[in-house]
């Protein structure tokens, strides 16, 4: 089977803030499909960036004091270390504010711009009137033009869940200055989508998508599709569109080309060909992971902009659920936004990895984190269960057996059976249904502990002649674990490495798991994960509380 090449990308995390676990959620999704499509043996690179433009960071910096070139730095350097320490791989971590990325976009806008896809009309905008600046919808504040409640949204009230235009708002003010804005013309640059119409609809139909995300497509071609506003007026922090003086790139228009981008820039400093990847007629395959907040962007905006600039399209885009906390929205005040980096000062990374895959499947039904089921979960999958097959029979080996595995394995239908799992496992790595990968997984734990539990080899130790047996047993046992942290090395690449030192290999491989361990010195073993306990949770939730 020939090796596949695979560029993989996840939502760019927007860069006047901190990471928060909903946002782990997908990068871990991620990484787990990334990490085992390189333990197939398959070329996979694994991009991102922080996406660093728009009108929220450009405010925020001023609030500051800071430029925003600075604060997106700042942001970066937190975002980069909360990503490492939950172990996310990237192959190319960048920046949208970057000269690759305003490269691309100025080439697929000339592009588009050339095809006549882009199209200028004038607009009139609600402006404020002390900042100059237009503002966006959520910058404008007043009375529901419905229900009358105060203090909505410029675009929908929260209260009766209307949605309207900033001009039919009562009372309005600007969030930024309080000013009363004003009505202002102003000439906008528009993608013509509208064109692509016929495209999209095959693209969206031709398996690309989840079945769930192409009927929600079919309810906006059904609506019609609309011209896209790709520019903003001044001030604003992005990208000048060519041959224009005050004229922006609307953020969603830069941001997914930061893919690109962040490849680009992995391109240069390796031997990696951009053109592989990207041009219209490559046969690497391309994936982005994203939420299902944005599909809108991703599924139709996207597509249509490199179908527009003559570049490749996604062999599929993957959409996940929200995260709830407790089975509700995360709340400030009930301590369960929690932040990446508050998790990390209180528990331990690869917990929430495995239970995020423990609940993840290839569809975009929403996940709840409980977090007392998330305790139950860690500690009585990984710690009582996998952890205790080699910590139960290592002690053996390591002091009656001088560390040196049986030469021959007993039992090899109960090995073979852990070994023919894996193709099943495999396949539902491949299809992104984590969640059932660790029921089997976790299935073939208990059927290693059940058998320890009936071969009673504490008890055989005590009777005389009865060495070899209590030496192949637990030398068994030793493999079956090491098939089973094989299976989810993906997931748990950190307790992996532990084990490799444990099990005295250079690396766990998929490839090896057709033969067991025999005639092998391993090395003493040492914990490889401890329990949660309820502190631990109780004092991330209360560092929480806004």
């Amino acid at each position: 089977m020939s090796k596949r090449r695979i560029l993989v990308t996840s939502a760019l995390p927007y860069a006047n803030g901190e990471l928060h676990l909903g946002y782990m959620l997908e990068t871990i999704q991620t990484d787990i499909w990334v990490r085992f499509q390189k333990m197939m043996g398959n070329e996979c690179h694994y991009v991102c960036a922080d996406d660093a433009h728009g009108t929220p960071i450009m405010l925020k910096a001023d609030e500051m004091g800071i430029e925003p070139e600075t604060l997106i730095e700042q942001v970066k350097i937190r975002h980069q270390a909360d990503l490492n320490d939950f172990y996310i791989d990237f192959s190319q971590f960048h920046s949208t504010h970057s000269e690759e990325n305003r490269e691309i976009s100025e080439l697929i806008y000339n592009r588009l711009n050339d095809s006549g896809y882009i199209k200028k009309r004038v607009i009139s905008q609600a402006f404020d009137p002390e900042k100059e600046m237009f503002l966006p919808d959520r910058y404008i504040k007043g009375e529901c033009p419905k229900c009358g409640a105060d203090d909505q949204y410029g675009d929908n009230c929260e209260v009766c869940s209307a949605t309207y235009s900033t001009t039919e708002i009562k009372n309005a003010r600007s969030v930024i200055s309080g000013a009363t804005p004003i009505e202002k013309d102003s000439e906008h640059y528009f993608f013509d989508l509208p064109q692509f119409e016929q495209e999209l609809k095959n693209w969206t139909k031709a398996g690309h998508l989840q079945e769930q995300v192409s009927n929600k497509l079919e309810e906006w071609f059904e609506q019609g599709l609309q011209q896209w506003d790709i520019s903003r007026d001044k001030p604003y922090f992005g990208f000048k569109i060519p041959e224009t003086e005050d004229k922006y790139f609307y953020v969603w228009l830069d941001a997914p080309i930061g893919y690109m981008a962040s490849f680009k820039k992995l391109c240069d400093n390796s031997e990696l060909n951009f053109e592989d990847f990207f041009n219209k007629d490559s046969d690497t395959e391309l994936y982005h992971f994203i939420g299902k907040d944005i599909v809108y962007f991703h599924a139709l905006f996207w597509p249509a902009t490199l179908m527009g600039s003559n570049f490749r399209t996604p062999n599929a885009v993957f959409a996940h659920g929200f995260l709830s906390v407790n089975g509700e929205k995360m709340s400030k005040s009930r301590g369960t936004f929690i932040n990446a980096r508050t998790y990390l000062e209180n528990l331990d990374p690869e917990c929430l990895r495995y239970y995020y895959a423990y609940k993840l499947t290839a569809k975009i039904d929403d996940i709840d984190l409980n977090l007392q089921d998330f305790k139950k979960r860690v500690n009585s999958d990984l710690v009582g269960k996998v952890i205790n097959i080699a910590s139960r029979s290592a002690s053996f080996v390591v002091k009656k057996y001088d560390k040196q595995l049986s030469a021959n394995c007993i039992e090899k239908s109960l090995y073979d059976e852990f070994f023919e799992a894996g193709s099943d496992i495999a396949k539902h790595y491949e299809a992104r249904n984590f969640s059932q990968a660790m029921r089997l997984i976790m299935k073939l734990a208990d059927k290693a502990n059940k058998y320890i539990d009936e071969k009673k080899p504490w008890q055989l130790a005590k009777i005389e002649g009865k060495e070899q047996e209590v030496h192949e047993i637990t030398s068994l046992a030793i493999n079956l674990f090491k098939v089973l942290m094989t299976y989810l090395k993906p997931v748990l690449p950190v307790m992996a490495r532990r084990s490799e030192e444990f099990l005295n290999v250079d690396s766990l491989k998929w490839s090896d798991i057709q033969h067991p361990l025999t005639n092998h010195k391993i090395n003493k073993f040492k914990p490889l994960m401890t329990r949660i306990e309820d502190d631990q949770i109780e004092q991330m939730v209360e560092s929480s509380k806004a």
